[in-house]
């Protein structure tokens, strides 16, 4: 937000736009968008039909809860795998150094490169987190 309001400031008021407002707020949104979903299933808080799910008895809301990680678990892998791939063309060379992609820009940031090192991370703590809450959910605690 500070962002925002420092480009408004410099762009009416000094009439001295910046050249990294409009990047650095894509950035961070599109972090904390990646770091939400990870919160979100740290704190078992992630949507769920409550309709069908508040009418099931205890035992079965468990099961469900439990094949519903298992799948989650198995789609953040899938989406890891994909993440990396994408790290891949995006982090590194072909001949193997270690380079971030820019955004091609005028000031020209690695954030397309950060992003996507920041999603295959949160993808592959996601997995592992939903698998945490399939165990827990298999031994019966919640």
């Amino acid at each position: 937000m500070l962002v925002l309001i420092n480009e408004v400031v410099l762009r009416y008021v000094f009439n001295a736009p910046t050249i990294w407002a409009h990047e650095t707020t894509i950035f961070l949104c599109g972090a904390a968008f990646v770091f939400g979903g990870l919160y979100c299933t740290a704190r078992d808080r992630h949507i769920r039909v409550v309709l069908i799910y508040d009418s099931l008895s205890p035992s079965i809301r468990r099961a469900f809860d439990f094949v519903i990680s298992v799948i989650c678990a198995l789609a953040s892998a899938v989406f890891a795998w994909a993440a990396w791939l994408m790290v891949q063309r995006a982090a590194f060379r072909p001949d193997g150094s270690f380079r971030l992609e820019r955004s091609g820009s005028a000031w020209d940031p690695v954030y397309p490169g950060l992003i996507k090192v920041f999603l295959l991370c949160v993808l592959t703590i996601m997995a592992i987190q939903f698998l945490v809450l399939a165990f827990n959910y298999a031994r019966g605690r919640k």
